[in-house]
């Protein structure tokens, strides 16, 4: 079970974090969470897939790491950290912390203020190997701050995100999309329940509607779910790899 508890220097003084990435850590996952302050950087790397939320029917956006349950093919022991990737997933890259809130006065109509807490049960956790939290003198390692940094991304784009969804689906952008291929040993693939974004109607947008999505910043986010769609091919590719084989044909066809 979990075992949350808000970060501090005091209690955590001597608590360190494995940065490393590998199924033993929970990792081996075919896809994640991401967030549209990431889609940027994102894009370069994995294809960025939109799913509706089983529980509320909202769409959310997904990298996709994988083809099959338990399949992570961005996981690799030769790599430093175990991940071939130049950019990781905020939700992944975060490990056993999270983003709790702290309400700073008795005042109920305060606010409450995102804080850092960590999961003690974690299995990255460690008293021994790992990333330092906290500096000898008490301030935060540059570790802390960049992990701090990538848990205000997720905090970020928690709030982007339904306002970029509604616009999506108010210019009629977002469509199911199939994607369909074959590895070089003859295994066959179909991905259902995925969508994105239609690339035709991105490019007739004209007038109000084009500057209402630029000025909302929501215009590079469409272009970047578009442009991550290629990496489809090299996630194929990866695939063909670890089975040995040469190349892929893949089709993306609306369902």
């Amino acid at each position: 079970m979990p075992r949350h508890t808000l970060l501090n220097n005091i209690n955590h003084q001597h608590t360190r974090v494995l940065h490393r990435f590998s199924a033993e850590y929970g990792d081996n996952i075919a896809s994640t969470l991401v967030f549209p302050t990431e889609f940027t950087e994102l894009q370069k790397e994995y294809p960025i897939l939109l799913r509706r939320d089983a529980a509320d029917n909202q769409y959310q956006a997904i990298a996709l790491l994988g083809f099959a349950a338990d399949e992570n093919l961005y996981l690799n022991s030769q790599q430093p950290s175990g991940w071939d990737a130049r950019y990781i997933p905020a939700s992944i890259e975060k490990g056993p912390f999270l983003i709790g809130f702290q309400r700073q006065s008795d005042d109920p109509d305060d606010a409450p203020n995102p804080v850092v807490h960590i999961d003690m049960d974690h299995p990255k956790i460690s008293e021994q190997y790992g990333q330092q939290l906290f500096l000898p003198q008490g301030g935060n390692s540059p570790y802390l701050e960049h992990i701090s940094a990538r848990l205000q991304a997720i905090h970020q784009g928690l709030a982007t995100a339904p306002a970029m969804f509604a616009a999506f689906t108010e210019l009629e952008l977002i469509e199911p999309v199939n994607i369909e291929f074959s590895l070089n040993n003859g295994e066959k693939y179909r991905l259902t329940g995925n969508y994105c974004i239609n690339t035709a109607r991105l490019a007739a947008l004209r007038g109000a509607q084009l500057e209402q999505l630029h000025q909302a910043g929501f215009l590079q986010l469409a272009y970047a779910i578009v442009n991550s769609m290629s990496n489809i091919r090299s996630l194929i590719e990866r695939k063909n790899h670890l089975s040995q084989a040469p190349t892929a044909t893949v089709s993306d066809k609306p369902l």
